[in-house]
């Protein structure tokens, strides 16, 4: 038995089925990770609302997002989370010996810009260690061209997937995809 089921969404609180209903039309179906999250509509909503901004919106790709949040989910152990976005990137049309170049860090065959690569070099040091990030680390990246807004943009998905990644891990929240 799960420490706290998945509500569906006749379970739900009339607040949780409007978030959860916007959900469902973003990807087709709705996440146990937030149908768990339904049992406190306003982490639901907050967590919805800070998805959307921070991987629909922004100057990163959707693929280097998804990327971003695989590698981080895969270097914090989340199988969900893992699962989840190498999906997303299938859907995006990568092909699956891209997602799995993605997994084992073949980067440069995946299709990724240089600077891309090197966000998602930050953004594992950054979830793994983020005191041994000096400042060389971040003049690099602007000589490459990355702006201080993908920088903080980065960070805002590396911060967004370390809470999912708790989140399921510890609530040991069913894969269904």
């Amino acid at each position: 038995m799960k420490p706290v089921a998945p509500l569906n969404y006749s379970q739900a609180s009339v607040e949780a089925q409007a978030v959860l209903r916007e959900i469902e039309k973003g990807f087709g179906q709705i996440p146990n990770l937030f149908k768990t999250m339904a049992h406190f509509p306003p982490l639901l909503k907050a967590n919805w609302e800070k998805y959307k901004a921070v991987m629909l919106k922004g100057n990163l790709s959707r693929q280097g997002k998804e990327s971003l949040a695989l590698l981080v989910s895969l270097d914090n152990g989340c199988h969900y989370c893992v699962a989840a976005h190498s999906q997303a990137l299938l859907k995006l049309g990568l092909s699956p010996a891209q997602v799995q170049a993605t997994v084992e860090s073949k980067l440069t065959e995946t299709g990724l810009q240089k600077k891309e690569i090197q966000l998602l070099s930050l953004a594992r040091r950054a979830n793994k260690n983020p005191h041994e990030i000096d400042e060389s680390s971040f003049e690099d990246l602007k000589q490459l061209g990355v702006t201080e807004v993908e920088i903080i943009e980065t960070l805002g998905v590396v911060e967004l997937f370390v809470g999912f990644n708790k989140f399921v891990d510890t609530l040991k929240v069913e894969q269904d995809f």
